[in-house]
């Protein structure tokens, strides 16, 4: 079965969703046991439920189940991707989902957005919206770069800003 095939009426004959959770209510041939919380967690994060051999995400079958159609992408708006209330999912582009994540890994300054550049002794502020890069300026004061990148991802990144 794809994801072709997978309806939100199809959804709602095999499962009930109760505060960001599914639970089997038809079982067929996939659950233990009528009543049963649905999926585990896989190694990328997320939770996923088997349905006919093929692995779903979790978050991807509420939103169907709720919304009546699948968005290539699916945003949880608080970054939790355990989260998987209704009320946390949202349609979004690749870049917007890019926008709501906290920063990298890589990250030298601790700040999203922020890089310390050594040769200058100054924190560079840039963000990237839209497929543009915008340099914001170099700053000798962390506090100031600090919320000049906060003013440009609210102003650039809107609902999708975040700050962590």
């Amino acid at each position: 079965m794809t994801d072709k095939i997978i309806t939100q009426e199809y959804l709602q004959s095999i499962f009930e969703y109760k505060d960001g959770e599914l639970y089997w209510k038809n079982c067929l041939s996939y659950c233990t046991k009528i009543g049963d919380k649905t999926g585990s967690i896989s190694s990328t994060g997320y939770k996923v439920t088997f349905i006919n051999k093929k692995s779903y995400k979790n978050h991807r079958l509420i939103f169907l189940f709720h919304k009546g159609y699948l968005p290539k992408i699916l945003d949880h708006i608080d970054g939790n991707p355990l989260n998987n209330h209704i009320e946390n999912l949202r349609e979004a582009t690749h870049q917007q989902n890019c926008q709501n994540r906290s920063k990298q890994k890589n990250n030298n300054s601790g700040y999203k957005n922020i890089a310390w550049i050594k040769s200058e002794k100054r924190w560079k502020v840039k963000i990237n919206s839209n497929n543009k890069s915008y340099y914001l300026g170099m700053y000798k004061d962390l506090e100031l770069a600090i919320l000049v990148a906060e003013m440009a991802r609210e102003k650039y990144h809107k609902e999708f800003a975040v700050h962590k």
